[in-house]
Parts: C-alpha cells; structure tokens; sequence
C-alpha cells in the first residue's frame, strides 16, 4: 500500500517521518521535497506543501501526478498536522494534546456572506464543501490511535475570537478542530480517484490567540505517535496486500 501525507510545514513532515525512521529525500517537480519512511508494512511519503488550502492542494496534485506517471500510484491521502480543537462539549470539540480523525472534511469559510448570513457555495450552484472519507477506515485509524471522530473545518483564516469560534461551531453542528489544509487535499485526491483521510493534533483551543497556552510541542508528539499506529491501523482495515502468484516455469517441448 502507497500512502502519501501531506503537511503543511517541515516540523510537521518530520514529525511524521519520526514514527518510522530514517526518511530518505526526494524531489518533485517544482521543487517540492518528499521524504520517504522506510522499514514500514506500507509506504509512507510525507510531503510539507505550505500552508493553506490552496499550496496544499497544488502540491498535493503534483505528488500524485508525478508518482502516477511514474507508475507508482498512491492509494490513500493523508491530511496531517496540527491544528485548534474546539471547546469539548457532547459529541464535539477536541482538548489540547488530543488526536482527531476526521469523519468529514469541511471547507468551513468557502462561500459568501449576505444580509441573511454566511451562504456555502453549494447553494450558489458551485463545487463542494465536505469530502467524506470511508468511514471504515476512519474508524480504524481513530481506534489505533485513540482519536476522537467528527468533522475538521479548513478555514483560511485562523479563528481568533470566541464569536468566530461560536460561528463556525453553530455552522457545522459536532466540529472537532479547525486547520488549514485539510479541503485542499481533499479536493486534489478526488481529482485524483484516491481516497482520503484526514489526522490533526491539538495544538491550541480555536478561539482568542493565547500562544502563551499553545502547546506545540506536546501536538508534534502526538502525531508522532498517531503515525506509529497508522500501518497497523491501515493493514487492519484494509487487509494485507496480496501475496505474488508464484512462478510456474513454461514446459519445453
């Protein structure tokens, strides 16, 4: 199985290679550097391809296309990183430290306002909002890892206030945390035909910016650990790969 994960910065990346070292490193085209984990059941590409939607998506769709011209096709996208959980309530919200396995991918800002309030561009006649990742698998890489399942909204702009916080929890009923990336990938792997998964880390509460309480060290870490559990998680899910037909040698006449 060929998995590609894409982050958005190099702390993240190397945080994933860190469940599975060493990484070794390779170039794309246009200058991206994918690092490659060896010694794993699967394997596991990480790419750092900026942040925000739109670099991830970009340099999602060049992983992919260069590794299908090369033959080698992925099977599973990953969106990973860290991010801001919502306050904890019922069914909802993520604590800092904790690991969140998205059930659905949400594109949390794409839209527009009106006098009525925010309008998602589904209802102007345009495109997506959520991409929805098997749920099997979801649940598998969620139990592997101790996560918390529920929707991640990808927002542009980083929440900085409790009404915004509100806003967006009001808007997408049992959201988990808020990133950056995650629809960009998303959106770049259905293009593709390849299914998606999304893991985030708590790094900080989604609200006013206290960076005084982030903690993102302790958030690297528990992608670290996340990652660890991912094969096993994939394998489980999954099945394990085929076994090669063996050779049987043609009969001389």
């Amino acid at each position: 199985m060929r998995v590609l994960v894409v982050t958005a910065v190099a702390a993240e990346r190397d945080a994933v290679c860190a469940a599975a070292e060493p990484c070794d490193g390779m170039t794309l085209p246009g200058g991206h550097e994918l690092r490659r984990a060896a010694g794993l059941p699967v394997t596991l590409d990480a790419l750092a391809a900026g942040v925000g939607p739109a670099a991830a998506a970009a340099g999602t769709a060049t992983a992919l296309t260069a590794a299908a011209l090369a033959g080698q096709p992925y099977d599973l996208v990953v969106s990973a990183g860290i991010g801001g959980g919502f306050s904890p309530g019922p069914g909802s919200g993520a604590p800092l430290g904790s690991v969140v396995v998205a059930d659905a991918i949400v594109a949390g800002d794409l839209g527009a306002e009106s006098p009525d309030g925010f309008v998602p561009v589904t209802e102007l006649g345009f495109g997506t909002v959520v991409h929805r990742p098997d749920p099997a698998l979801v649940r598998a890489v969620a139990a592997a890892s101790g996560a918390a399942v529920g929707p991640v909204v990808t927002v542009s702009t980083v929440t900085g206030s409790a009404s915004r916080a509100a806003e967006l929890a009001e808007r997408h009923p049992g959201v988990r945390a808020e990133a950056m990336e995650g629809f960009g990938v998303a959106e770049a792997a259905a293009a593709h035909g390849v299914p998606v998964l999304e893991i985030r880390t708590i790094s900080n509460a989604v609200g006013p910016r206290d960076r005084a309480a982030w903690r993102i060290g302790d958030a690297l870490a528990a992608l670290t650990d996340a990652f660890r559990t991912l094969p096993g998680a994939l394998t489980a899910a999954t099945g394990p790969a085929p076994e090669p037909l063996p050779h049987v040698p043609e009969e001389t006449p």
